[in-house]
C-alpha cells in the first residue's frame, strides 16, 4: 500500500480493487499520468475518467458549486453512486468532458480510503481493461499488458469477484438529475 501511494505521489499509474470493479489509477490532478492511463487502455482521446474522493470537503475543493440535493443522493445510495457534477476544477483536462464535467464517486472501500487519503488528492478510477475489450472481473483475468504497464500493483482481494459498475447521474446546476447507467 505504501508502495501504491509513492508511485500516486510521483506521477505513476496503480492497478488496484475499487469499490466497485479492478481499476487503473493515478492521481486525478496530474495531466501526464492521466496520460499514461490513456495509453496503457489504448483509448480514444475525449474520453473522461470516472474520480474518487473520500469525502464531501475533497469533492468540494474540485465542484466548487453543485446542487445540494447531492448530499442526499450520496447519503441514501445502496451501491456505489457515482455523480456527473459540472464546472470542476483543478483536476486534470483528461479526467473532464468536453463541457467541462467530471463524474466522482465519493468512496467507503478501505483501500480506496487509504489511497485517497495517503495521496491527499482524488485519484482516477477506470477498469483495468483494454478499450473495448470486457472489463475483467477479478485480477486474473486482466490483461498481462496492464499489469506489466502500471507503476504499482495494489495486491489485496487478488481472488475476489468484482463486476458491479456504479450508478451513474448527472447532476445539473438547478438540480435536474439524468439517470445515465442503473
Amino acid at each position: 500500500m505504501n508502495k501504491a501511494i509513492e508511485v500516486l505521489r510521483q506521477g505513476g499509474t496503480i492497478l488496484y480493487p475499487s469499490d466497485t470493479i479492478w481499476g487503473l489509477g493515478c492521481d486525478a490532478s496530474n495531466e501526464e499520468a492521466c496520460q499514461k492511463i490513456s495509453q496503457l487502455k489504448k483509448r480514444t482521446e475525449g474520453k473522461s475518467f470516472i474520480v474518487l474522493v473520500d469525502g464531501f470537503s475533497m469533492l468540494e475543493r474540485y465542484i466548487p458549486d453543485f446542487h445540494e440535493v447531492c448530499y442526499d443522493l450520496v447519503d441514501f445510495a445502496e451501491k456505489p453512486l457515482t455523480i456527473i457534477y459540472p464546472n470542476a476544477v483543478g483536476l486534470a483536462t483528461s479526467v473532464l468532458a468536453q463541457d467541462g464535467s467530471v463524474g466522482i464517486r465519493i468512496t467507503k472501500d478501505p483501500i480506496c480510503l487509504k489511497l485517497i487519503r495517503g495521496l491527499r488528492k482524488p485519484i482516477v478510477s477506470t477498469s483495468a481493461n483494454i478499450s473495448n475489450e470486457p472489463i475483467p472481473q477479478s485480477y486474473s483475468e486482466i490483461d498481462d499488458s496492464i499489469k506489466k504497464g502500471v507503476d504499482a500493483i495494489v495486491e489485496e482481494r487478488l481472488d475476489e469477484k468484482m463486476s458491479k459498475a456504479s450508478q451513474i447521474i448527472k447532476i445539473g446546476l438547478n438540480g435536474e438529475v439524468q439517470i445515465i447507467r442503473k
